[in-house]
């Protein structure tokens, strides 16, 4: 298929790369940022324009991989008739491409996305269409350059998305939080990294309910407190590690009765 590609970051740059790679051919790639546009444009072989008025009208399928934010206004730009355009985000409804195309639909990887990266990671994709044959159309299209496609519509879809923000932003913050304390007190953040490394591969074949571990769940109090005295100079992390703690000791007593 030909593609436009409306975006230069990092959803834009990932994406770009697995549809070239899959054999597919980009047209264009369109983006704000001139210096950003041109890397991606020379990365993937391809003609660039910060125009959208210049818009190519032979593409088979337009990709918005911008911001949240910024995919109404894109999509106000546009005038594709009855091509198919569809966007990447996780928690915007398909219905704002409506004044893009009679031809709608949403191609959301469920992946955290780097450019930089040199292997890119698995990426699940979710796709959903205006119509059932907008549907099938983009489940053939991300069938031939993902592994893992499934049909999500705007709730489930939105719903995933914030998993997604508990199982990835959220966990990642904790680990932040973590790093900055053991600098503060003079500690190698590394010696966790095995410790990380176990607690994701425990949930490749567990629930994460089956596997939880820690004083919390044992409601081990003496600990905790321990935990809590040390924590005093930190008021901010003591108010994470209580709520925390909290919520594993009543999510395990109310599923436990």
């Amino acid at each position: 298929m030909k593609v436009v590609i409306i975006g230069s970051g990092n959803v834009a740059t990932v994406l770009g790369r697995k549809i070239a790679n899959a054999g597919h051919e980009i047209v264009q790639v369109f983006g704000r940022n001139e210096e950003k546009l041109r890397v991606v444009a020379s990365y993937l072989k391809t003609a660039c324009s910060s125009n959208l008025s210049k818009i190519s009208m032979l593409a088979d399928i337009y990709i918005i991989a911008v911001s949240d934010a910024a995919i109404s206004s894109v999509a106000s730009s546009l005038q594709l008739n009855d091509k198919l355009v569809v966007h990447t985000a996780g928690s915007v409804s398909k219905m704002l491409l409506s004044a893009a195309s009679t031809s709608y639909g949403v191609l959301y990887p469920l992946q955290t996305l780097r450019k930089e990266v040199s292997t890119i990671p698995s990426i699940p994709i979710l796709v959903d269409g205006n119509t059932e044959m907008v549907t099938n159309r983009l489940v053939e299209f991300a069938s031939d350059i993902f592994d893992n496609v499934t049909v999500a519509n705007d709730e489930e879809r939105l719903r995933l998305h914030l998993a997604a923000v508990f199982v990835n932003n959220f966990s990642n913050h904790l680990f932040a939080v973590a790093d900055r304390y053991c600098l503060d007190s003079g500690l190698d953040f590394t010696v966790l990294r095995p410790l990380i490394e176990e607690t994701i591969l425990r949930i490749e074949e567990n629930r994460p309910s089956d596997v939880q571990t820690g004083p919390a769940i044992r409601k081990d109090f003496v600990t905790i407190e321990k935990h809590q005295n040390l924590l005093g100079e930190y008021p901010k992390m003591l108010e994470l590690y209580n709520c925390l703690s909290n919520s594993i000791i009543e999510f395990y007593s109310r599923n436990n009765n």
